[in-house]
């Protein structure tokens, strides 16, 4: 008897950026990325209406070869999704509240963060915002929302691999674009009056 506790839903998710399971992870990334695709070609709705309409399709194909089946043998099989039918699939309050309170609390987290960027309590923080979004203007210029979104799913499935197949020489190069960066605002920063932080 197998008496492994479940596993925390954050390691199914890393398993499954990490290919751990290669069948899982083909699935998931092929039907997120044939999803995202299909959008780029059809509306919102005309995507959701064909997805329900091939799942329809293939259960009620499969329910009717099941009682075809049954009926031939003249077994007593039952329902063939009985026992998905039979799982608790409602979402409990405690879960709910959970997971409503975290997101209150990041929305939260965000909005108090935006009044300090915009209404310039550290000069340093605002003008680094100031050029994210910038340079956010010529991303949207050249992108659309939603390749950004296939883009980032691409990079969500394929960089924790490469990250971990050559962790070293990463690290490394980030190491030293970050002493770059911090070396370039220190020198801004001394030579440009009023960038200075606020000592803490």
């Amino acid at each position: 008897m197998d008496n492994k506790p479940p596993r925390h839903w954050r390691d199914q998710v890393v398993d499954l950026l990490y290919w751990r399971d290669i069948k899982t992870t083909g699935v998931v990334f092929g039907a997120c990325l044939f999803l995202l695709l299909s959008l780029t070609v059809c509306s919102i709705v005309s995507v959701c209406s064909y997805v329900a309409l091939t799942l329809l399709s293939v259960t009620i194909a499969f329910r009717i070869y099941k009682g075809i089946l049954q009926a031939i043998q003249k077994s007593d099989e039952g329902h063939p999704f009985k026992a998905y039918l039979d799982q608790d699939v409602a979402l409990s309050e405690d879960m709910v509240h959970k997971y409503s309170d975290l997101a209150l609390e990041r929305i939260n987290v965000w909005i108090v963060e935006l009044r300090r960027l915009f209404l310039v309590e550290d000069l340093v923080d605002s003008l680094k915002f100031a050029v994210g979004m910038w340079v956010l203007t010529y991303v949207g210029a050249l992108f659309n929302g939603l390749t950004l979104i296939i883009l980032a799913l691409v990079g969500v499935f394929s960089c924790p691999v490469i990250y971990e197949k050559n962790q070293k020489q990463i690290d490394h190069y980030v190491q030293l674009v970050t002493g770059q960066v911090k070396d370039i605002v220190a020198k801004v920063q001394a030579k440009v009056p009023g960038l200075k932080r606020k000592a803490e």
